[in-house]
């Protein structure tokens, strides 16, 4: 048989891997970035990850990277607040340890990893590469995120304005990171200084007053919302994660996304399953999600979603972005 060669070694990748791996298949790996690394990301893990990390038989390697617990959720909006118990613990866990344990994991159970770029000739293929699509609007989107030291809370907060979003969570070792989207201009106004973006953000400014910053701001973009949940006209690979499509990061959900198709993505290529059929378990994951968000987005850049969070109770709201167990 020949080897499933995977594109990219993020949650998705590795992930792909390790359900690749538990159908017997051989795995090549293929990451030329640093790794791991530290990304922008909000590193919110729903509670659904559990089950999803247990599917793929790492969970108690999991436990040991000590991530933190997330008891409850809060929405800002100007200066009104929404906040709620969640049911089940959420996790907090930055991208570079999860990365790592994730990749080594795979690698101790048989995937063989190489440091060089992807050999598009590859045949079966796992594209699990990230983020492709190209920014058209003129006032585009970009990503930051930061850590923090001080007091950690056991809540993820979400403050959200017309034209941008940042989230705050603890990770683990008592860090708490602090992540966003905002439009191009806003940021421009401060020459992409955001600290100085932060300090113009009473709500924000005040939460993160106590804490201090241990990490240079990382930044990225441009972003682009995406869905790709149909197959191509003669797509002969399997795409996951943000290759598969890139969900709007206030719901909390886009690494629980990329390890439930990076594990769909992994058992399809060991069992040769068509492309299509892979597809059409995506979209009945993701299809819901990503309306939704949509939505949500929607109410959020008009300014209604404020409104709109008193009809709907947390959890309700919670549930509904995110992506359907498989």
């Amino acid at each position: 048989m020949l080897p499933i060669s995977i594109a990219g070694a993020g949650p998705a990748g590795s992930a792909a891997a390790l359900a690749a791996l538990a159908e017997g298949a051989r795995v090549l790996l293929f990451e030329k970035s640093p790794f791991p690394r530290h990304k922008v990301c909000g590193e919110f893990l729903s509670p659904q990850v559990r089950p999803a990390l247990e599917s793929l038989g790492v969970w108690s390697e999991f436990l040991k990277a000590s991530p933190s617990l997330i008891r409850s959720v809060k929405l800002h909006f100007g200066d009104r607040e929404k906040s709620w118990r969640l049911p089940h613990p959420a996790f907090g866990l930055s991208r570079y340890r999860l990365d790592k344990l994730l990749l080594d994991c795979a690698i101790a159970r048989g995937a063989e990893l190489n440091r060089e770029a992807f050999p598009s000739t590859s045949q079966p293929v796992i594209l699990a590469y990230g983020r492709m699509a190209v920014a058209t609007e003129q006032d585009r989107l970009f990503g930051f995120k930061a850590h923090f030291t001080g007091p950690a809370q056991d809540a993820v907060e979400l403050f959200l304005v017309r034209n941008a979003y940042a989230g705050v969570s603890a990770v683990e070792d008592g860090t708490t990171n602090v992540c966003g989207l905002a439009r191009e201009s806003a940021l421009a106004a401060h020459g992409f200084d955001i600290d100085s973006w932060v300090r113009n953000w009473p709500a924000l400014h005040a939460r993160v007053r106590p804490l201090s910053r241990c990490m240079d701001w990382l930044i990225t973009g441009p972003l682009v919302f995406s869905r790709n949940l149909h197959p191509l006209q003669g797509e002969s690979g399997y795409r996951a994660g943000d290759a598969l499509g890139f969900v709007d990061p206030f719901t909390g959900s886009g690494i629980l996304s990329a390890l439930i198709t990076g594990k769909l993505a992994g058992a399809a290529a060991a069992r040769r399953v068509p492309c299509g059929e892979y597809a059409r378990q995506c979209a009945s994951a993701l299809r819901r999600q990503y309306q939704i968000s949509s939505m949500v987005r929607f109410a959020i850049r008009s300014g209604l979603a404020g409104s709109a969070s008193r009809l709907l109770s947390g959890n309700l709201l919670f549930s509904l972005t995110r992506p359907k167990m498989v």
